[in-house]
């Protein structure tokens, strides 16, 4: 069977990336990151990339691979990453998927349903209603229809909502429905999956907000300024769109003063935890351990080791 695939997820701000890393310096381990902003040149602080040090000493994967003025879809994630887990796997070394993109995640494991393209017509058609009538009532309207997909994308999450129900009205069937009709990328590849989940929400919330804090003291103002400065990227670039560079991007733009713009990215930053332990709770194939026990770290390093045999 080889080296199976190793995954460690969990919400942001949880550690993921220094306990693989803890991992990787004693382990034949490659790292496959799974996030959606990783991908992106000149998104670092915001991102809390890897550092290029550490990217020295352990490979790393999935990381600086785009310009912001790219997309970087599901799809393209599925086939980068079956691609390099054979690579990993034929060098004789052990894959490990770290980050908290859960529509990756979940594309790779389940596989991407043939949806239909985007449809210029429709989304200016939802658009418009959403003017009129607010992304809630849209996110209403989803709940009669496809009530499992309304129940993972939140109310103000107008992208997620708006392609739900194209998908509802081009196809006359629920997204969810055609999901569930999918088959993993990984074939009969062994997997070993974990999520890092903080026994307390409100220590979490703590230390996000001081995360986004120590994010603007390193410079993170001055990294979406120089983004900004560029020209040729918009707020509706997928990059732009990443949690904090988004309401810092409304901050340059002159729709919020700078203390707003930090409130807003911080509020953000907890939405997306809070979304990612949606997923974590809806996933059966996932062992949990709690990041801010002491000794979990050991536990799983051990949990591991027993796995490569």
């Amino acid at each position: 069977m080889g080296a199976p695939v190793l995954v460690l997820t969990g919400p942001t701000g949880t550690g993921k990336t220094d306990w693989a890393a803890r991992l990787a310096e004693t382990r034949p381990i490659e790292i496959v990151s799974v996030d959606s902003a990783l991908v992106y040149r000149g998104l670092d602080i915001g991102t809390a990339k890897p550092s290029r040090e550490l990217r020295a000493r352990i490979p790393h994967h999935l990381i600086d691979i785009c310009e912001p003025t790219e997309s970087y879809s599901a799809g393209r994630f599925v086939d980068d990453a079956v691609s390099l887990i054979a690579a990993i796997r034929e060098r004789g070394r052990v894959p490990l998927l770290v980050g908290g993109t859960m529509l990756y995640f979940r594309a790779l494991w389940r596989g991407i349903a043939p949806l239909p393209r985007a449809s210029p017509e429709l989304r200016r058609s939802i658009d418009e209603r959403a003017a009129r009538e607010g992304w809630p009532a849209l996110h209403a309207e989803l709940s009669r229809l496809d009530p499992h997909s309304a129940a993972r994308i939140h109310p103000n999450d107008p992208q997620r909502i708006q392609r739900a129900l194209e998908v509802c009205y081009a196809t006359g069937r629920p997204m969810s429905e055609l999901q569930q009709s999918t088959q993993s990328a990984l074939g009969n590849i062994p997997l070993r999956a974990w999520a890092l989940v903080p026994s307390s929400r409100e220590t979490l919330n703590e230390r996000l907000e001081l995360r986004f804090q120590r994010m603007m003291n390193d410079g993170f103002l001055t990294e979406v300024r120089t983004l900004y400065a560029r020209g040729d990227l918009t707020a509706v670039h997928p990059a732009v769109r990443a949690v904090g560079y988004r309401q810092l991007w409304a901050h340059f733009a002159g729709d919020c003063p700078l203390d707003e713009a930090v409130r807003r990215g911080v509020t953000a930053t907890r939405q997306l935890a809070k979304r990612q332990m949606t997923w974590i709770r809806s996933e059966p194939g996932l062992t949990w351990m709690d990041p801010l026990d002491p000794g979990a770290y050991a536990r799983w390093s051990a949990s591991v080791d027993e796995g490569l045999g």
